[in-house]
């Protein structure tokens, strides 16, 4: 399971509690995984929740969520023989601070290594990671034997949130898609905040498209 699983917790409590005082719709449980995704390419923040909080809710200290593309935690992040093993040549820390995660932890592992010093708070925009995070990421997976780790605190919102902006960048994904793709693999839960980013990534890239 979810290495937080206490937090994971809290917040499913947390997320039910406001949904039961919603004045939004209430749909059947799966009913947002069963309808194709051009049917409701743009969700509001609590119809994206009620899709997190289906399906896969386990996670492990990471998990290969995308070809080459491994979402985790902390301390994969600091396990230098699990990454040698999973063959990592990139990684990319969410949670960058000077207590947490520094280029020269991975020295000798020939890592190129990201640091983003990012918030898990509902008001920190870690929008304006969006571009340069899926950028790494790319480069990464493009290299020959490129394997990316993509961690923060405990690997289910704010390295998450990255993740799913890459996939919506590259791969031109929709958020929901991005979404259902990542949770075949691991549980997630971006903040509030960090979902009404995604969501405003989403308009823009398919009202590009249109255009």
């Amino acid at each position: 399971m979810c290495p937080g699983n206490w937090l994971w917790a809290s917040m499913t409590f947390m997320a039910r509690f406001s949904r039961s005082s919603s004045r939004s719709p209430v749909r059947a449980r799966g009913a947002l995984e069963e309808m194709p995704a051009v049917q409701h390419p743009f969700l509001n923040v609590f119809e994206l929740e009620r899709l997190l909080y289906t399906g896969k809710t386990a996670c492990n200290h990471a998990d290969e969520v995308w070809p080459g593309l491994y979402l985790g935690d902390q301390d994969i992040a600091n396990n230098r023989r699990e990454l040698r093993r999973l063959g990592i040549t990139h990684v990319l820390n969410a949670s960058h601070s000077r207590w947490r995660g520094t280029p020269e932890v991975y020295q000798g592992l020939g890592i190129r290594y990201l640091g983003v010093e990012a918030h898990d708070s509902p008001a920190f925009d870690m929008s304006i990671h969006f571009q340069t995070a899926a950028d790494f990421i790319h480069r990464a997976l493009s290299q020959p034997g490129g394997k990316i780790l993509v961690h923060c605190a405990v690997g289910v919102s704010r390295s998450a949130t990255l993740v799913l902006a890459y996939l919506m960048l590259y791969h031109h994904l929709t958020l929901v898609e991005a979404i259902k793709k990542v949770k075949d693999h691991r549980g997630i839960i971006p903040n509030r905040g960090f979902l009404r980013q995604l969501l405003a990534l989403d308009r823009r890239l398919r009202q590009g498209l249109e255009a």
